[in-house]
C-alpha cells in the first residue's frame, strides 16, 4: 500500500513484469478493429484466455501465482473504471480499438464548471435558460408561432412547467444512459428503429467516485497512489455475484489529493459497475463505515481513526445522466454510434442533431469528445445556411 514508482523497470522486476504484461494483453485487444472474425466478443473474454496462457508458463509456487493473479484482476478492475462498464466482458473485443487515445499527459484543474462558464461569457445575455427540464422533442411538424406573424416552426420544445420552445433546429445533447430510459417518449415522432437499435446496443455505465477526508493522514507525504488487492480474488475464477456483502471490493484503490494545502489531507476512490450503482443508495454514514473497514483492513490498524467526512458521486441515480459515460458493448459498433450521430429527418432539412460524448466514433466517453461532437453539430447548421441560396427567416435554435 502507498507504492506508486516501479522503481527499475526491467525484466528483473516482478511488479514492473506483471504491468507489462497486462498493457501488452490489452494492446493486443486493439488490433482486431478490421479483423473479419474475433476469436472471442469481448475483451474481458480475451483477456483471461491469454491470462491462464500466460499462467501456464509461470513457475512460481502456488501462493506467488494467486498474489499475481490478484494483482491482474485489479488491473481489470481499473480497466472497467476506464471504460465505464460493469465487467470488461460486456465491452466488444471487435470495435475497442476504434478509441483514440490523444497524446499527451493527463491533467486535472479545479473543475470542468470553469469550462462552460467560459464559454457563457461569448454568449448573449439571457441566451440560456436555466431549470427548464425538458418532456418532449416534437419534430416534422408545422407549430406557428403568433408572435412573428404567423411563421410556423418544424421543432417544438416542451418543458416540465408546460412552457413551449419553437425552433428551426434542435440540438439533443443528453447523456445516452437518459436516452437509453426516455427515448420512446422523449422524442416525438419516435426515432426510426435503426437510430433505436442503436441506443439499446451501445453500452452505458457507472463510474463514481468517493472523496475521503482525513484529520491526519495515514500515508507518507510522497504517496500517490493506493492501490487495493483482494489476495483471494482472480481473473480466472468467476467474482461473486452478491453485490450487496461485497461492493467495496469493486473499489480499484485511492488517489491522493495534491497538495495537501490545497486540499487537505484527502483521498479519491474509484469504483465502477454494479457495485458503484449499489453504493449510490447507501448513506453516506454506510459508505464511510465500509470504507474505514477496508482501509483498516489494508494498513492492518483496526485503531485507524475514521474520515471526518465523505463525499461521493451518484451518476446512476442522477435523472438525467443515468450513468457516467458510453462503451461500445457486445454486439454494437462505431457504426452505432455514427447512426446515434446522425440528424433527423434522414432525407430533408435538419431538424433534429445530436451530439455528446456518445455520438463521437473514436472519443467516446471524454469530454472532448463532447465538446467536438457540439462543434460538429454547429458546424452541420452553418453549413446548411453557408450553401442555401436564400434565406427568408433567421434561423431560430
Amino acid at each position: 500500500m502507498g507504492a506508486h514508482w516501479i522503481h527499475g523497470p526491467s525484466k528483473e522486476n516482478p511488479v514492473f513484469q506483471l504491468a507489462n504484461l497486462f498493457s501488452t494483453l490489452l494492446d493486443q485487444t486493439r488490433e482486431f478493429l478490421h479483423v473479419p472474425q474475433v476469436p472471442v466478443p469481448s475483451v474481458g473474454q480475451y483477456m483471461r484466455k491469454e491470462i491462464a496462457q500466460q499462467v501456464k508458463e509461470w513457475t512460481d509456487d502456488d501462493e506467488t501465482k494467486w498474489l499475481k493473479l490478484a494483482i491482474l484482476n485489479m488491473y481489470l478492475k481499473l480497466e472497467c473504471c476506464i471504460s465505464g462498464t460493469h465487467s470488461m466482458d460486456q465491452v466488444g473485443l471487435g470495435p475497442f480499438g476504434e478509441y483514440t487515445m490523444l497524446p499527451g499527459l493527463d491533467c486535472t484543474f479545479p473543475g470542468y464548471g470553469d469550462l462552460p462558464d467560459c464559454m457563457l461569457t461569448s454568449l448573449p445575455k439571457e441566451s440560456v435558460v436555466f431549470h427548464k427540464p425538458v418532456t418532449v422533442v416534437r419534430w416534422g411538424g408545422s407549430y406557428r408561432d403568433e408572435s412573428q406573424e404567423g411563421r410556423t416552426f418544424p421543432v417544438q420544445v416542451e418543458c416540465e412547467d408546460g412552457e413551449r420552445f419553437l425552433a428551426d433546429h434542435v440540438i439533443i445533447t443528453v447523456p445516452l444512459g437518459f436516452l437509453k430510459e426516455h427515448h420512446e417518449t422523449f422524442i416525438d415522432p419516435p426515432l426510426p428503429p435503426r437510430k433505436a437499435d442503436a441506443i439499446r446496443q451501445l453500452g452505458f455505465g457507472t463510474n463514481n467516485k468517493i472523496f475521503l477526508e482525513f484529520e491526519q493522514p495515514f500515508w507518507p507525504p510522497d504517496c500517490q497512489l493506493i492501490e487495493v488487492v483482494w489476495e483471494d480474488e482472480s481473473p480466472l475464477v468467476e467474482a461473486g455475484t452478491d453485490v450487496q456483502a461485497g461492493w467495496f471490493r469493486k473499489l480499484i484503490g485511492f488517489l491522493v489529493l495534491q497538495p495537501p494545502e490545497r486540499y487537505g489531507h484527502v483521498l479519491c476512490g474509484f469504483i465502477a459497475g454494479k457495485e458503484s450503482e449499489y453504493m449510490e443508495t447507501l448513506s453516506d454514514a454506510e459508505v464511510l463505515t465500509a470504507l474505514t473497514d477496508v482501509i483498516r483492513r489494508l494498513t492492518g490498524n483496526p485503531h485507524l481513526a475514521p474520515p471526518k467526512k465523505v463525499l461521493r458521486s451518484q451518476w446512476h441515480s442522477a435523472p438525467y445522466t443515468r450513468g457516467s459515460y458510453s462503451y461500445v458493448a457486445v454486439g454494437s459498433s462505431g457504426d452505432d454510434i455514427d447512426v446515434l450521430a446522425q440528424p433527423l429527418p434522414e432525407d430533408a432539412p435538419l431538424q433534429v442533431l445530436f451530439a455528446g460524448e456518445a455520438t463521437h466514433r473514436t472519443f467516446y466517453s471524454t469530454t472532448h469528445g463532447a465538446l467536438l461532437s457540439g462543434w460538429r453539430e454547429a458546424d452541420r447548421l452553418l453549413n446548411l445556411y453557408d450553401t442555401s441560396e436564400s434565406h427568408q427567416h433567421k434561423p431560430r435554435l
